[in-house]
């Protein structure tokens, strides 16, 4: 797989619109932050904020913001090695030019990671990139199978939403009660739903995303440890320290060392 450019979390002006007649000369992901307009075979739709929107290769792209609306996206202009690698996208059935709606939290985070791994001096950036937009693929096409089989209760698709929310972004100050106001939910009605979808608790998860984080920061950046634990989260470094060893069975000094070691 080929990622030609990428763009995260930007933000454009209320005048801002793409007109390419011949379209990009590659594939095109958006994941809109934002309600905006699309125009496919001379017809206008809305779509609202929270919706992925895929152009194929060699179609028009005509996009713009509400007006008196600012744009916000996501997006990955991406193509295929060879015939066979897009006969397998193309495989998948995920829709061309339709609106699809559906939670961004994860989406976003592999786009930001796409990113990352696009313009560091990683060795293995290319695989680690295409795994991203491989993952993303999937999501996408459950979501669009989810719609069709109605397999999936509106609860756990909220209660999804909220773990999305805390492996993307572990740092966020959260609790129970926040969280279950949040998905419009009673605290016991939520603690029960999340246990029974995952098999631990709200907290408990929430821990192992924290501690995730911290591993990751740990193994791959020369932060300051006491700023790694702010950065996940958390506002005591004894409590920090406390849980990453009951999680992993290291402090996170020895963690790091045992990672640097490995490399």
């Amino acid at each position: 797989m080929i990622i030609n450019n990428v763009g995260f979390d930007h933000c454009h002006d209320a005048d801002f619109f793409i007109d390419r007649p011949d379209g990009s000369g590659d594939y095109l992901l958006l994941l809109l932050r934002t309600p905006a307009i699309f125009e496919v075979d001379g017809k206008e739709i809305l779509t609202p904020a929270g919706s992925v929107f895929i152009y194929p290769k060699g179609r028009a792209q005509r996009y713009r913001c509400v007006p008196l609306n600012v744009f916000e996206n996501d997006w990955v202009h991406f193509d295929f090695d060879d015939a066979d690698e897009e006969e397998e996208f193309l495989s998948m059935g995920i829709p061309m030019e339709t609106v699809v709606t559906m939670p961004l939290e994860f989406l976003s985070y592999c786009v930001k990671s796409i990113a990352y791994e696009k313009y560091s001096d990683n060795p293995c950036r290319s695989e680690s990139a295409e795994l991203f937009m491989r993952l993303m693929f999937i999501k996408i096409r459950e979501k669009t199978q989810d719609k069709v089989s109605g397999r999936r209760s509106s609860q756990f698709e909220l209660i999804s939403t909220v773990r999305n929310k805390i492996y993307s972004r572990p740092y966020e100050q959260r609790s129970v009660d926040s969280t279950a106001h949040e998905v419009r939910m009673s605290r016991s009605a939520f603690q029960h739903a999340y246990k029974k979808h995952f098999g631990m608790t709200f907290i408990e998860d929430l821990v192992r995303s924290r501690v995730s984080y911290a591993k990751m920061l740990l193994s791959t950046t020369n932060m300051n440890i006491n700023d790694i634990s702010v950065s996940s989260g958390y506002h005591s470094y004894v409590h920090f320290a406390r849980q990453f060893k009951e999680q992993t069975g290291f402090t996170p000094s020895e963690y790091r060392k045992k990672a640097q070691n490995a490399v």
